[in-house]
C-alpha cells in the first residue's frame, strides 16, 4: 500500500525520468533544469528537495551553498541520490547541508536495516525509490 503523503517534494533529475509515475501526485514537482532550481523553489516552497547527484554534476556544491547561506531555506530537507558512496565525497555533501544519502546498492538490498529504510519512505514516495532502483540498471 502506498501511502500519500503531504509533504511537498521538489526531484530534481534527468528529463527521462517517467512522468507517468508522478501523474497521480500533487505534492511532488520534476525539473530537470538546474537554472530552474530557485524560481522552482520560491515558487512550489518544499519540505524536500531530492537531488540526483550525477544529473548535477559539477553545480551540486554551488546550489549546496546557496541553500545553506539563505535563511528562507533553512526548513529544507536536503537529499541526495549517488550511484555508490564515497566516504570523502559523501562528507562533503554532509557538511554542505545534505541530510539524507541514498545509495543505489541501498535500494537493492532488501535485508537493509529497516532504520534507513523507514527514513527515506518518510522523505520520499514509494514510486520515486521505484525509479531510483531502475535508473542504475
Amino acid at each position: 500500500m502506498i501511502r500519500t503523503r503531504s509533504k511537498k517534494v521538489l526531484l530534481v533529475a534527468p528529463s527521462i525520468f517517467p512522468d507517468q509515475l508522478l501523474a497521480e501526485y500533487d505534492n511532488v514537482k520534476h525539473i530537470s533544469a538546474i537554472t530552474t532550481i530557485f524560481p522552482t523553489i520560491h515558487e512550489l516552497k518544499p519540505h524536500v528537495i531530492l537531488f540526483d547527484h550525477a544529473h548535477m554534476g559539477d553545480h551540486m556544491e554551488r546550489v549546496l551553498r546557496r541553500l545553506q547561506s539563505n535563511v528562507f531555506y533553512k526548513n529544507i530537507k536536503i537529499c541526495c541520490y549517488k550511484q555508490k558512496e564515497s566516504p570523502r565525497a559523501d562528507s562533503t555533501l554532509k557538511v554542505l547541508g545534505v541530510d539524507h544519502l541514498i545509495y543505489h546498492d541501498d535500494l537493492k538490498k532488501e535485508s537493509k536495516s529497516n532504520a534507513t529504510l523507514n527514513a527515506i519512505n518518510n522523505i520520499i514516495d514509494a514510486s520515486l525509490l521505484k525509479w531510483v532502483a531502475g535508473v542504475g540498471n
